[in-house]
């Protein structure tokens, strides 16, 4: 029972990191109706702006944390200014080849700076060790991920809630014409949209990056693992966000723990069913729920 508890433990720690980048997608399709390819990348360039910070001008982690993931928000508000401004009432295939081929560019850009090979570690800013109850360990980066999940939970169900942006934002994803005729920036809108997605992007880079290292290639995979907790959750859903994200990273952590060592007695090899499970949960919510768990259900007369 314990090993059992200990790997929920796990699941949703990493869940959490699943959520923070799952929360970029859903605020840029909330707004614009957009699913951006290249928030792998985001991830990736938020967690080495902050090394670059801590590491290279001898910032505190904390303090480095804070300007990447600011500076990741302007990335991604410069990205929407410059790229997808021009796009508006484009077919939505042609919005999304520009975010495919936008990951590309940032991807190959990344190939050329000092971090587009080999591991990094941020400098030792956590306490050894963790927390110990009953035998179920927690380490200090499982619960800075499930606190920063919490924080940004907090500030997203304050900020959608009770701020005129928010509200601007929900108005939009709503109804772009109605939203016009009240006098609501669209435009304003999306490229908010675009900078919190970037915000979040580079928080869950920075936490992936305290947890299990810098990689370029294991911060952009991220992106794309989280498809399965996005659509889960609910592509236009926040919460939907949150909840897909730890019921994926919970299904992972008991898969490896339980079907990895199933399969080898019985002959077969490998492993790596948390690879595979998160993706054969998205096939079947698609078939029996596309809009997913939160999502909103739109029906359209034909």
């Amino acid at each position: 029972m314990i090993d059992f508890v200990q790997n929920l433990i796990s699941g949703i720690a990493v869940g959490c990191i699943y959520a923070l980048a799952a929360l970029g997608f859903v605020l840029v399709y909330k707004s614009s109706r957009v699913i951006n390819f290249s928030n792998g990348q985001f991830i990736a360039i938020g967690a080495f702006l902050a090394y670059a910070l801590a590491v290279w001008a001898k910032l505190p982690v904390l303090l480095a944390a804070l300007l990447a993931m600011l500076l990741t928000a302007g990335l991604g508000f410069l990205v929407e200014r410059v790229f997808l401004r021009r796009m508006v009432g484009q077919p939505i295939i042609s919005v999304i080849m520009v975010t495919i081929g936008l990951a590309s560019v940032l991807d190959g850009l990344m190939y050329l700076t000092p971090f587009g090979s080999g591991n990094f570690t941020f400098p030792q800013f956590l306490p050894q060790g963790g927390l110990n109850l009953g035998g179920i360990s927690i380490s200090y980066p499982q619960l800075l991920a499930i606190g920063f999940t919490a924080l940004f939970l907090v500030l997203f169900g304050w900020f959608f809630q009770r701020s005129v942006l928010g509200v601007s934002m929900r108005a939009v994803a709503d109804d772009q014409m109605a939203s016009m005729s009240v006098g609501v920036s669209v435009q304003r809108v999306f490229a908010l949209a675009w900078a919190v997605a970037g915000l979040t992007a580079a928080a869950a880079g920075i936490v992936v990056g305290a947890v299990s290292g810098l990689n370029q290639d294991g911060l952009i995979a991220i992106g794309l693992a989280v498809f399965p907790a996005v659509i889960l959750g609910g592509l236009d859903s926040v919460p939907g966000a949150v909840v897909g994200g730890i019921i994926i990273g919970i299904l992972q952590s008991l898969s490896t723990a339980y079907l990895d060592g199933l399969f080898s007695q019985i002959g077969l090899v490998g492993g790596g069913s948390q690879y595979v499970m998160p993706f054969v949960v998205l096939l079947v919510m698609l078939w029996f729920k596309p809009h997913g768990l939160f999502g909103t259900e739109e029906i359209e007369r034909v």
